[in-house]
């Protein structure tokens, strides 16, 4: 079998509280991020809305797309230009407001004509019309976030049985210190979050408790054999045993999600950004904040035991 890494010692618990001082900043920041964008910033999906994608013969300025908005009747409206194209992704927050103001009429014609009226001779293919109602945008983001919860709380059960009870609370917080970071980085970089990116987190939290998995498996098999070590040493020697496994695996899964970030297109663009952060701090937290928070549980039990 192919390794890159043999007969490692690496003593990855001493390393802990530094890591641990690493996430809790990250996860600050995140905090600081949602105060100040006043939340996450949530697409269409959640919600509600009237989500409007154009393709121009031209590039056309931002200020001159939201003249044509106001123009038409909608302030309100969100103008996002899809990167190294001439696409133009419009949002318009009040979906009743947008149908009210068009009658008969949808709002992608009345934007248009606003444009070509400004713009004379300016070609504009309407890629997409999408339209989420408010109430079904809070239903969904409801039915998103039990989705994730329950399938948390199944991961805990399932390794609490597996293994013992502090394991699956080590698994689950893990596993949502990934879900906050990733989060984190969507609230620092205004990215929405959409259906896609919700299946790209509960897709991490697999990922994720897989990997912990596997070295919450080798310890299990080190304890067995290893009883002269202490606690401590075995969750190092575990780690180690499973470090090119978990590296080899990490990267083949990063270098497809970085292939869909940088080729797959402004549709895909959230899911594998998601995606790529979700594998990386996914593998970090498998060793720095699982294994070693398990650590911290067995230290606090045998510390009472000897009070």
């Amino acid at each position: 079998m192919f390794t890159i890494f043999t007969n490692t010692r690496f003593d990855f618990m001493a390393k802990r509280k530094p890591a641990y001082v690493f996430s809790i900043v990250l996860i600050l920041v995140g905090v600081a991020s949602f105060i100040a964008h006043g939340g996450l910033r949530m697409g269409i999906d959640f919600a509600g809305g009237r989500l409007i994608e154009y393709r121009f013969d031209r590039e056309l300025p931002i200020e001159q797309l939201r003249d044509a908005a106001v123009a038409a009747g909608f302030a309100n409206a969100e103008i996002q230009p899809v990167a190294g194209t001439n696409d133009v992704l419009i949002r318009i927050p009040d979906v009743a407001e947008a149908e009210q103001r068009g009658g008969e009429t949808s709002p992608s014609r009345i934007l248009r004509d606003a444009l070509v009226a400004q713009t004379p001779g300016l070609d504009v293919e309407l890629l997409r019309e999408e339209s989420v109602g408010a109430k079904i945008g809070k239903e969904i983001r409801g039915q998103a976030f039990w989705a994730i919860l329950i399938s948390l709380a199944l991961i805990l059960v399932y390794i609490a049985l597996r293994f013992e009870f502090r394991f699956g609370l080590g698994a689950v917080a893990a596993l949502a210190h990934d879900v906050l970071i990733t989060l984190t980085l969507f609230s620092l970089f205004n990215k929405e979050i959409t259906m896609p990116v919700v299946a790209a987190l509960l897709t991490i939290a697999g990922y994720s408790i897989n990997d912990t998995i596997v070295v919450f498996d080798r310890i299990r098999e080190q304890l067995v054999r290893l009883k002269r070590e202490s606690f401590t040493g075995v969750v190092n020697i575990s780690i180690n045993q499973t470090l090119s496994r978990t590296v080899i695996t990490a990267m083949t899964t990063l270098f497809a999600a970085l292939a869909l970030l940088l080729f797959g297109g402004e549709v895909i663009h959230d899911f594998a950004f998601a995606m790529t952060v979700g594998i990386i701090i996914g593998t970090y937290s498998s060793i720095f904040v699982a294994s070693a928070l398990v650590m911290e549980l067995r230290q606090a039990r045998e510390a009472r035991g000897k009070a």
